[in-house]
């Protein structure tokens, strides 16, 4: 029936389709009206006949302008022929900056006196030989689009397709997309994995964030919006797809944060038959193939470090080590040294100490007064400042009580220096730890804002942190009956092997197979070993956890169908990419993100619904919030 039509086009091999369709040169300018972007001309160019479209940036005088694209800024100038100069000044004239405009003209060397060395154009110009406004802008616009213009996070996000614009923005996000095709690559083409889109509509996955629930027409029936895709992934392990991959949307409802979006992506990874370094392995090679070549190389293997050695250190599951000031436990010196608030007979009691360099100088007693009133805010925490003085003597509440002997070990026990500051801690163990891990980077940042480079913003310090416990007490317990544990990670996570027996007898003994990847005090990625056994699964869901298992029967199943070892890991995409554009919000790399409450300046959602709409679903709206 359609014999004409392979007699109408030449025979074409599938190798030599390329030609067809992709040019063999990478160009921005492929299948569009424009023969260069706005960043791309150069000296080599002069003479050439050339197509920009962009943005009106600037009008300068009533002859020359610069147009400004994704890409850069190419400065455009009338032709010397009055006649053409008029009729194309009166066009340009009735462009407001920010206008679309296409300019067809010649390439030109500017004069060397007009050169513009900052402008990677700079040595060039366009001399228009026609101009066409493709769609003029309104005169007045609610922000400016330039790099230095000051304006508040809610006007960019309320006008937020006008801060797209700026090369901030434009940066961010090709950088976003540039590293997603990288990861792509490489565990498609170098290790064999699958892409494969799991379900947004799911059910209620137990423990872990609140979830967003979406009603169907089934009343009194819900979906749940996925936290993550861990039960999709572990279910793919036992259908054989033993190297699984996804860039994934995931949703929790939880406040915002400057490193959490009720919305966001994570690139999920799952394999069979593996064990922690295999994966530790693949995700090196991965940051090492993905990273950005104008930014500082990344040395693999990344140092690893114990989870308890990281919280007795840094205070911190997710250490910056970028700096030192680590805690420092002194409580041995100062127990018995006749100092009431010292005293303790709680086996879980200590005391440590941090050195902040020159913090006599920097630390005023008003920033002081506010660490301690933050310290206070800790349950159980006593927070005790103290000044080294330049003769090396003590500022402190307590200078009088304390035995020379034991400042003298306290303050050799940090290398302190007259002129240095000592925060000192006693109190819980884990209350102390997490109270000097917070204090460290506080002082940090006052110390950074007086000049002292501490935290050098080039350079990325990823490092493991391992060996975490497999549960942690409930803050929700009765201490009335017995404790209740939750998971340090998720319920999926399987303990370290060896200690499977301690999860029927001594749960708070067990660790996990659970691994964080860490880079400058950030958590990059987190992932884990799975249990493979349905027995142990259903003994730590159903028993320690004391979740209802009647929503998990399809996976407890599915382990008993003949599942493999296997474990994956989630990296926090929009962390990383927020990480290497050195931004301190993810909100400055998501295209449309939220703000703290949740909300889509720019659009208005979320938004109310009509009684009708609700009605299909068999939802009513308590009008008084109770």
């Amino acid at each position: 029936m359609f014999s004409f039509l392979r007699s109408s086009f030449p025979r074409v091999h599938s190798s030599d389709l390329r030609k067809y369709f992709c040019p063999f040169r990478k160009s921005s300018s492929s299948l569009s009206w424009r023969t260069h972007t706005c960043g791309e001309l150069r000296g080599v160019d002069v003479g050439s006949q050339v197509t920009l479209c962009g943005w009106l940036q600037f009008k300068r005088y009533d002859f020359m302008a610069t147009l400004r694209d994704a890409h850069g800024v190419t400065q455009f100038v009338l032709p010397e022929d009055q006649t053409r100069r008029i009729t194309l000044s009166k066009r340009l004239g009735s462009a407001y900056p920010e206008s679309v405009i296409k300019v067809k003209g010649h390439v030109q060397r500017r004069p060397k006196d007009k050169s513009n060395e900052k402008m990677p154009t700079g040595d060039v110009e366009v001399v228009a030989d026609d101009l066409e406004i493709l769609n003029n802008c309104s005169e007045q616009l609610p922000m400016q689009v330039h790099d230095h213009t000051n304006v508040t996070d809610a006007t960019r996000m309320l006008f937020r397709y006008l801060d797209l614009r700026s090369s901030r923005m434009q940066r961010n996000l090709r950088r976003r997309s540039e590293v997603a095709m990288k990861m792509r690559e490489y565990l498609w083409k170098q290790h064999n994995f699958v892409e494969v889109e799991t379900p947004n509509l799911f059910r209620r996955t137990p423990g872990g964030a609140k979830e967003f629930v979406v009603p169907t027409h089934q009343p009194g029936q819900f979906y749940s919006l996925p936290q993550s895709p861990q039960q999709f992934k572990q279910l793919l392990m036992v259908g054989a797809i033993d190297r699984y991959f996804q860039v994934a949307r995931c949703f929790r409802d939880e406040g915002s944060r400057p490193d959490r979006q009720p919305e966001f992506t994570q690139v999920d990874i799952e394999m069979s038959f593996i064990d922690q370094g295999c994966i530790y392995r693949l995700v090196e090679g991965l940051m090492q193939y993905c990273w950005p070549s104008d930014l500082a190389d990344i040395r693999v293997p990344f140092p690893r470090m114990k989870y308890e050695e990281a919280i007795n250190q840094y205070g911190t599951d997710k250490p910056d080590t970028r700096f030192g000031m680590t805690l420092v436990d002194v409580t041995s010196t100062l127990k018995d040294s006749g100092v009431s608030v010292f005293e303790s007979t709680s086996p879980d009691f200590v005391i440590k100490v941090i050195r902040c360099p020159d913090g006599s100088k920097h630390l005023t007693k008003g920033k002081l007064d506010h660490l301690q009133t933050t310290c206070q805010d800790k349950r159980s925490i006593r927070f005790l400042p103290v000044v080294l003085k330049e003769d090396g003597s003590w500022k402190s509440s307590i200078e009088k009580h304390l035995p020379e002997e034991a400042k003298a070990s306290v303050a050799e026990a940090v290398d302190a220096v007259p002129g240095d500051a000592l925060l000192l801690c006693a109190g819980p163990a884990n209350s102390v730890n997490h109270c000097l891990g917070f204090l460290r980077l506080k002082c940090a940042d006052i110390l950074e804002e007086q000049g002292i480079k501490l935290r050098d913003p080039d350079c990325f310090n990823f490092l493991w942190v391992d060996d975490f416990p497999l549960f942690l007490q409930s803050e929700q317990g009765d201490s009335s009956e017995d404790d209740v544990l939750e998971s340090a990670h998720h319920p999926f996570t399987a303990p370290v092997v060896g200690e499977e027996e301690l999860v029927y007898s001594d749960p708070l003994k067990v660790r996990g197979q659970h691994y964080d990847l860490v880079s400058n005090g950030v958590e990059v990625a987190g992932g884990s070993i799975r249990i493979h056994s349905s027995q142990l699964q259903r003994y730590i869901l159903e028993t320690i956890l004391q979740e209802d298992i009647s929503g998990m029967t399809h996976l407890l199943q599915a382990l008993e169908s003949g599942c493999p070892p296997h474990g994956g890991i989630a990296i926090g995409f929009d962390r990383l990419i927020a990480l290497l554009c050195g931004e301190d919000t993810i909100r400055d790399v998501i295209a449309f993100p939220k703000t703290a409450d949740g909300n889509d300046l720019m659009s208005g959602a979320p938004s109310e619904v009509s009684a009708e709409d609700l009605a299909r679903y068999h939802i009513s709206v308590d009008q008084k919030g109770s």
